[in-house]
Formats: C-alpha cells, sequence, structure tokens
C-alpha cells in the first residue's frame, strides 16, 4: 500500500465551474495549479512508488471546517489526484483498467487541513 498525502485543500468543484465560465484559461490554470500541488507532494510522500496493477484508492479529506460540500470537495479533488498521478507516472492510466474504485471519507482538522489516499494494488488473480 502506497499512501499520498497533500497538505492544505485543493479547489472545490463549485469553484472550477465557476471559473469555467468566467474564462476557460482562469479554470485551466486552476487545474494547473492544483495538479502542481498533487505533484509535489507526491514526489515527497509516494517518492519512487509506482503501481504494478490495477489500485483501490482510499480518499479520507481533512477539511478545516464544514462550509463545503463532500461531492464538491471529493469530485473535483479525485478528478486532479488521479490525472496528477497519471501524468506524473505513478498510475499508468486513470480508466476501468486501472483503477478498481474509490472510496471518500471526511473530518475536521481546523489545524492541520489535507487530503490522504491511501493506495492499495489489486492482488493478481490465480
Amino acid at each position: 500500500m502506497a499512501k499520498l498525502i497533500i497538505n492544505g485543500r485543493l479547489h472545490g468543484l463549485n469553484e472550477y465551474i465557476s471559473a469555467e465560465r468566467t474564462n476557460k484559461y482562469i479554470a485551466a490554470n486552476m487545474k494547473s495549479s492544483d495538479m502542481e500541488v498533487v505533484l509535489w507532494s507526491a514526489k515527497a510522500s509516494l517518492r519512487d512508488w509506482k503501481a504494478s496493477g490495477r489500485v483501490r484508492m482510499k480518499y479520507k479529506w481533512y477539511e478545516p471546517n464544514q462550509k463545503r460540500d463532500m461531492d464538491n470537495v471529493s469530485s473535483w479533488g479525485r478528478k486532479v489526484i488521479q490525472d496528477a498521478l497519471v501524468e506524473g507516472g505513478y498510475l499508468p492510466n486513470d480508466g476501468w483498467k486501472n483503477i478498481a474504485g474509490f472510496s471518500d471519507d471526511f473530518a475536521v482538522d481546523k489545524e492541520n487541513p489535507r487530503i490522504e489516499v491511501e493506495i492499495e494494488e489489486e492482488r493478481a488473480k490465480t
């Protein structure tokens, strides 16, 4: 099992949709900056780990408060995290052949908002 820790928060889906409606370049920059945060975090916590098979991802979202809806936090976050892990070479792709599934849990941590992602590789079928 590998564990990715991202300190702080990523943007939410509502922020991305608003940016997309305002200016597609603002939205593209938003995604790019969030992916950069994920990639730096992956370099620090995953180091040289790379998936060798299908994975199941367990997300734990630690928000500083309960202001953002859970689906707003997780839907955009999963998209950006999985895209960044593909771009960084940690996952070969983020389609059905590579990701078996994912789950989300949520908590409040005012002092240390973060995202923790446990990545478990499926065992080969014998």
